[in-house]
């Protein structure tokens, strides 16, 4: 069993983090991970703002009697604050913050006793969630799938490490972005984390939200086959802050403005209409199948625990064996 001191402050069984995906991680899947001995993160996604999103009572109710942990896009609850009003009642595990400044939500949360994680895309970002008084940061790297930004998981981890040793070395570290087996959690405790936080392999799992047809479409691609771009989110009419870029899996529509993000820009919500119908209808050639450079290590669509035992015998088995490698004279 790994032992970190993300295990010992959540009471977990395995250093794994189920991230908030937006219209992925419902009730089901956060609480499948959390009974499965880690920390399932329910979706709140963008409050409302979105249109056809989960219920997210309902959701919650899916957890059954699992403790949980909400996330929401930061950005998007500024615009609705009675989603954080909400999951701060419900005294979740943890409030789970990305996409925009943490300061007001974390302080509510944690005058109500709920440990704060804010995901973090730059070390400016990493000092802000610290003066927003986070317990755990999230260090994300442009692997992920969804939104992100420009740095990469294995440079941006440690530096983030490193921050926090210096300044606030109580404060939790959780890596993300490309971590999709036992291989990326071995490598990222070496990093300096604490553990992981794991999107697209539970993206692909038995009790996530994902449509069967955009599984079955990130089986057959790999880490080749994902762009990142901001027109996605122009075209569709989602005002995303300029930071933040999206990563999907190519088709019809990145082909077309994936690298013309100017023209993207100038045709704001040109194809709103026919984006929802395409969500609505499942066409994948122009509704973005979200999953990160991850998914060419996606070969199947098992359960939660079995994701989650199968990542942590890797990670042990690697992490026992590399003793070997240490020579003694």
């Amino acid at each position: 069993m790994i032992k970190t001191r993300l295990t010992d402050q959540f009471e977990l069984d395995y250093p794994i983090v189920c991230a908030p995906m937006a219209l992925v991680t419902g009730g089901k899947l956060a609480g499948a991970v959390s009974e499965a001995g880690g920390l399932g993160i329910l979706g709140g996604g963008y409050a409302g703002m979105l249109g056809g999103e989960p219920d997210l009572d309902e959701e919650y109710r899916n957890a059954g009697n699992q403790r949980i942990g909400i996330g929401v896009i930061t950005w998007a609850a500024e615009q609705n604050p009675d989603v954080v009003d909400w999951a701060i009642a419900l005294k979740p595990r943890c409030l789970f913050l990305s996409f925009g400044d943490p300061a007001p939500f974390a302080l509510l949360a944690r005058d109500a006793g709920v440990p704060v994680f804010c995901q973090v895309q730059t070390l400016d970002h990493a000092r802000a969630a610290l003066d927003a008084g986070a317990g755990v940061i999230v260090a994300q790297g442009s692997e992920a799938g969804g939104h992100g930004a420009k740095r990469s998981t294995l440079p941006f981890v440690p530096e983030v490490a490193d921050l926090l040793a210096n300044r606030a070395p109580d404060v939790l570290l959780l890596a993300a972005g490309g971590i999709a087996d036992g291989r990326g959690l071995a490598a990222s405790l070496m990093l300096g984390a604490d553990g992981v936080l794991v999107g697209s392999r539970f993206w692909a799992s038995k009790e996530a939200l994902t449509p069967q047809p955009a599984i079955d479409r990130a089986i057959e691609s790999d880490g080749d086959g994902t762009v990142r771009t901001i027109a996605a989110d122009q075209l569709r009419g989602l005002a995303w802050p300029d930071d933040y870029s999206f990563r999907m899996l190519k088709n019809r529509m990145t082909d077309d403005w994936a690298g013309r993000e100017a023209a993207a820009r100038e045709n704001f919500g040109s194809m709103k209409d026919e984006y929802d119908e395409a969500r609505r209808t499942g066409d994948l050639d122009i509704v973005a199948t979200v999953v990160g450079e991850a998914t060419g290590l996606i070969h199947n669509r098992p359960a939660a625990s079995e994701i989650m035992q199968s990542m942590a015998n890797e990670a042990e088995a690697l992490l026992a064996n590399g003793n070997k490698m240490v020579g003694t004279g």
